[in-house]
């Protein structure tokens, strides 16, 4: 062993620097050259050899420090790098998760969209087969909720008449045009008492469908941005409305946002009474009308609003065709027409010696309405309901406009009635409470009675009234697999020809969900949806 003092070569050291890989050896506490010197090595014992210098080993220990911060910040980078892997690899498993859903979201709308479809083949084949002959179909006639096409389903959003409606179910079916007041036909006097309209918005319906030339409100339209002209024209739809004078949405549409004949939770209830009060949207129309020929026969109706002895054959045919002769002469005379006494009516002969007989008076009879020839005839209510629907008021191709009372709400019969809601409310009560008296017009004035007695002769003073409908619309929603893809298509039917079609479509889907709570409850929350 060399004597304290002197230098160690190379080769004498267990180790040194330039076989150094990062720090010192964990067996081996010595430290190498610096700088191209020798470092002094530890003994076996722990102590630094001597001739090592503090700078020396405080230079081996930073180069020993360094080597392992290096080797910690690779190793942080990695870390970092795998996190943004991973989060880079559940950012787009999560967006084609999104993606999946929406696909299959897209494909139940498709299959809701065809179910639509399939809906309207459906109603119009049905309305086809049924022949119900101007007669509004009973809802037991046709499928009308939860209506399975393939792996969707629709439902027939309707109304019902007989109750005030608030919060709570659904009613499915069609929805009788006839039932509401005609924006074209009806008159000033009746179009002021819908709910919510205000005179303003009279005029304004009047002068938009009026043909006459310009009416008051015709420089409203001349100010608007942009300007249009007012249209003085017939409207061929309810939502025309919106561009009339007086108009708002509030008025139109009141607190049914949705426009599904119900209180939803997520509407505004203004008057805080728990009942849907609609716009006046929900009770008119432009579709109502009734063909001026016979359903079941194709022969032309009767016209009565103006008879005599001269013009009273088809008449008088009709009346021995279903009562006989003796009856049908005593109507006649009980109309003020009959001239001559038998049982039948003779209009031609001659007289005594081959002499033609003088001619008789013609009496000429004026009739305003069915139901004022109803009282007039002495006819029972069952007679009259043998022949009601072969008369009519005009020699046109339809009868026009006319409000069915056996599906109407109580505020369209007010309309009828001069704003008398009691009255209109008794003739929903007395249906109700008499579904099988209802085969003709004659069941109004059994229920309004003498209380009632200056009604009646408002509804007597017009063609007003009718227990035919032709128009139905089938307010259809649908849904595809598992609850998804709502859709929701307004059609409307007219069946005046004989043959269905589909004379109006709107799609309502943008109106938001119009099933009610129930539906939801079924077919969204109980699928995990």
């Amino acid at each position: 062993m060399k004597a304290h003092g002197e230098r160690h070569s190379r080769n004498d050291l267990p180790f040194c620097a330039e076989r150094m890989e990062c720090g010192p050896s964990p067996r081996r506490r010595g430290y190498g050259p610096a700088g191209g010197s020798l470092l002094p090595l530890s003994n076996g014992a722990g102590a630094v050899i001597p001739g090592t210098s503090a700078r020396t080993r405080s230079a081996a220990r930073l180069s020993a420090s360094a080597g392992c911060t290096e080797r910690g910040s690779v190793l942080i980078i990695v870390l970092w790098i795998a996190f943004g892997l991973v989060s880079l690899a559940l950012y787009f498993a999560d967006a084609m998760s999104y993606e999946q859903r929406a696909s299959d979201n897209r494909v139940s709308a498709m299959e809701a969209d065809a179910a639509i479809d399939g809906a309207a083949r459906y109603l119009g084949s049905n309305l086809a087969n049924a022949q119900t002959n101007g007669f509004f179909p009973g809802i037991l006639s046709y499928s009308n909720a939860a209506v399975t096409i393939g792996d969707a389903h629709f439902w027939l959003i309707g109304r019902d008449t007989n109750n005030p409606v608030g919060a709570g179910r659904l009613c499915f079916g069609l929805v009788d045009e006839a039932s509401k007041l005609n924006l074209n036909f009806a008159a000033s006097n009746q179009i002021i008492w819908l709910p919510r309209i205000t005179q303003d918005l009279t005029s304004g319906i009047l002068d938009w469908r009026s043909t006459n030339g310009p009416g008051t409100t015709t420089t409203y339209y001349e100010m608007l941005q942009p300007a249009y002209q007012c249209k003085g024209a017939a409207f061929e739809s309810v939502d025309e409305l919106r561009l009339v004078f007086g108009a708002n949405m509030d008025m139109l549409v009141g607190e049914d946002a949705n426009r599904n004949g119900i209180l939803d939770p997520n509407e505004n209830d203004e008057n805080q009474n728990g009942m849907l009060d609609p716009g006046l949207t929900e009770f008119v129309t432009v579709y109502s009308r009734e063909p001026n020929t016979n359903s079941a026969s194709g022969k032309a109706l009767v016209n009565i609003h103006t008879l005599n002895s001269t013009n009273d054959a088809p008449l008088l045919s009709l009346l021995q065709t279903n009562f006989g002769n003796t009856r049908a002469t005593q109507i006649l005379q009980a109309l003020g027409i009959a001239t001559t006494t038998g049982a039948t009516v003779s209009r031609t002969g001659n007289g005594p010696g081959g002499n033609p007989a003088p001619a008789a008076a013609v009496t000429t009879v004026t009739f305003t309405s069915p139901l004022q020839f109803y009282e007039r005839s002495k006819m029972t209510s069952s007679e009259f309901s043998q022949i009601f629907t072969n008369l009519t008021m005009t020699n046109g191709p339809y009868i026009m406009g006319r409000v069915n009372i056996n599906t109407a709400s109580a505020p369209v019969l007010a309309c009828l009635l001069g704003g008398d809601t009691g009255a209109g409310q008794q003739l929903v009560n007395y249906r109700a409470a008499n579904p099988n008296s209802l085969t003709s017009i004659t069941w109004i004035i059994d229920a309004l009675g003498q209380a009632y007695a200056s009604d009646l002769q408002l509804l007597e003073a017009g063609d007003y009234i009718t227990t035919q409908s032709y128009q139905f619309t089938a307010d259809v929603a649908a849904l595809g697999p598992h609850g998804r893809g709502y859709r929701r298509v307004k059609f409307v039917f007219d069946t005046s020809t004989g043959t269905p079609q589909i004379i109006y479509r709107q799609d309502l889907t943008h109106l938001g969900w119009a099933l009610g709570r129930d539906v939801r409850q079924t077919w969204l929350v109980a699928k995990g949806t």
